[in-house]
């Protein structure tokens, strides 16, 4: 897949298969690897549902990178309106990945710029995106793309 190849588009019901099983491949290499207590077969139990409602809510993204009649992945996003605990509109990276193939043809560069295209649509004045703290390839790729840190999770096993 060449820069030229990369289509990045709103997902549609018969993408849910390469949702599923792009959500399943994310779930085994990033979490998988770097949480103990993260279900790694939620994906393929739960996924199906998920983005169908996902799919139907007009407060969420979802966008596949296409490649002809293969889903090679995907983002997900969410927009929150101000509440009285938070004051602004902010949209939330919830899920993205790019099969490692196709990593070096910017898809994932695209997949964000579309998603800050939409929040900006959305009347977003914030956007957000977590990774592992271990992640450190994802952390370097958010913070070319824009993002800086904010936040730091702390977590103890008991």
């Amino acid at each position: 897949m060449t820069d030229q190849d990369v289509i990045v588009r709103r997902a549609r019901i018969e993408d849910i298969p390469g949702l599923v099983a792009s959500s399943a491949s994310l779930f085994a290499e990033d979490g998988g690897t770097r949480d103990a207590t993260l279900n790694v077969d939620w994906p393929r139990k739960h996924g199906e549902a998920a983005f169908t409602a996902a799919l139907e809510d007009p407060a969420r993204l979802v966008l596949v990178v296409d490649q002809g009649t293969r889903v090679v992945g995907h983002l997900t996003g969410a927009v929150t309106r101000p509440t009285e605990r938070r004051l602004v509109t902010s949209a939330t990276l919830l899920s993205m990945y790019v099969r490692p193939e196709h990593r070096r043809a910017r898809a994932g560069t695209a997949l964000v710029g579309e998603f800050l295209a939409w929040a900006r649509r959305e009347g977003a004045e914030e956007v957000e995106v977590t990774a592992y703290s271990a992640n450190t390839d994802a952390i370097r790729f958010y913070e070319r793309n824009g993002f800086t840190p904010q936040t730091v999770t702390l977590r103890q096993t008991l």
